[in-house]
């Protein structure tokens, strides 16, 4: 293992750690409304499913004179345009999915404390 993948796990582990630190501080009432808002990110209730799903069909609808456009004489917009749409549609998909995997972060790390507390208040018991 190098020092730069060494370096990601050390820094991702002090974010999971910040993460459980701040889930602790709060009451449980308020942990379970984060919890299903996490579960709510994670389902992917967001913009980027309705962008990767709807941008193609926005653009075929438009179809005739973005080929008029794109393919007038000799010109290479056309390039240009496949390229940028390309990258910002593989751009919202990473960006998707890096939130989503986060949001499963959450939701164990939340589910984790919820559950200590509960084992927790059994004992006290």
């Amino acid at each position: 293992m190098n020092n730069e993948q060494s370096f990601k796990s050390v820094k991702e582990i002090d974010q999971i750690e910040q993460i459980q630190s701040f889930y602790i501080s709060i009451d449980s009432p308020t942990l379970k409304k984060i919890y299903l808002c996490m579960i709510k990110e994670k389902n992917g209730s967001g913009i980027i499913p309705i962008l990767v799903s709807s941008g193609p069909w926005l653009l075929l609808l438009f179809s005739e004179q973005l080929q008029k456009f794109l393919f007038k004489e000799g010109s290479v917009l056309w390039i240009y345009f496949a390229f940028a749409y390309i990258f910002i549609l593989t751009m919202s998909v990473i960006l998707h999915f890096h939130e989503k995997s986060w949001a499963s972060v959450h939701i164990e790390i939340i589910q984790e404390i919820l559950q200590d507390r509960k084992e927790q208040s059994k004992v006290e018991s």
